[in-house]
């Protein structure tokens, strides 16, 4: 009996992909302007290696990444002890 082999299916988190040979002969800035500042996939025999991203869209990242941490502080504050406290009393 003959074993048939699948193909892995790899996750592209891009709408955008470029070849690291075309990386090489494209300027970054160019690439990622024709993306829209999107982020972009780098391919290397057709399966993401790296992705290039523009500093806004990093620091968007990071601002949600800060905003999940926040979250998590408040929850946990929300389970912690309590004082009533009299706003005439400050």
């Amino acid at each position: 009996m003959q074993r048939k082999t699948m193909k892995i299916i790899t996750l592209i988190y891009a709408d955008t992909t470029v070849s690291f040979n075309d990386l090489k002969k494209m300027n970054p800035k160019k690439i990622l302007q024709q993306a829209g500042g999107n982020l972009v996939a780098i391919l290397n025999q057709n399966k993401p290696e790296a992705y290039l991203l523009s500093a806004k869209y990093y620091e968007k990242i990071l601002e949600i990444l800060d905003d999940i941490v926040l979250g998590e502080l408040v929850k946990n504050r929300l389970k912690g002890k309590t004082v009533r406290v009299n706003l005439d009393d400050l």
